[in-house]
C-alpha cells in the first residue's frame, strides 16, 4: 500500500514576533495557530513537538492494535501519551507511556508486543532519536 498525505504550514513575520498556522489535509488541524509562545511557552495553539507526539502516540497505538489482533487479542483500551522532550534545539527524547487493557495476555507478552510495536511503527522509524517505553497492564 502506497499513498501520501499532507499538510500546510504558514508563516507571517519573524520567529518570535510572527505567527502562522497548519492545516491538514483531512482538515482535522484548520488553520491551527503556530507561534513563539505556543512552541516555547503557554498560549493557545499548537506546535511541532506536540504534532510529533501526537502523531507518534497515534502511530504506535495502532500498530499495537494491528500485533495484538494478528496474536488473537482484542484490546479493549490501549492508552499511550507520547512525551517529547525538546533540549538546545533538538528532540533528545520521546517517552512512550503505554496503559492497556487486553483480556487474556501476559504481561510479558503485552510488554513485548509493545516492544515490538515501537521498533516497527512508521513513526518511531522516521525519528531519529532515543525513544523510551513504560509499560502497564490494567487487570
Amino acid at each position: 500500500m502506497k499513498f501520501t498525505r499532507n499538510a500546510n504550514a504558514n508563516w507571517k513575520g519573524t520567529g518570535m514576533e510572527g505567527k502562522g498556522t497548519i492545516t491538514t489535509q483531512s482538515t482535522t488541524l484548520n488553520k491551527a495557530q503556530l507561534s513563539f509562545k505556543t512552541r516555547f511557552a503557554e498560549g493557545v495553539g499548537t506546535n511541532p513537538e506536540e504534532l510529533v507526539a501526537a502523531a507518534h502516540a497515534g502511530c504506535f497505538t495502532m500498530q499495537l492494535s494491528f500485533l495484538l489482533s494478528e496474536a488473537g487479542f482484542v484490546p479493549e483500551d490501549l492508552n499511550t501519551i507520547a512525551k517529547v522532550t525538546f533540549e538546545d534545539g533538538t528532540i533528545t527524547l520521546i517517552t512512550l507511556e503505554l496503559t492497556g487493557a487486553v483480556p487474556g495476555i501476559t504481561t510479558e507478552d503485552f510488554e513485548k508486543t509493545a516492544q515490538k510495536a515501537k521498533e516497527i511503527c512508521p513513526i518511531s522509524k522516521l525519528l531519529n532519536t532515543e525513544i523510551a517505553l513504560n509499560v502497564s497492564l490494567l487487570s
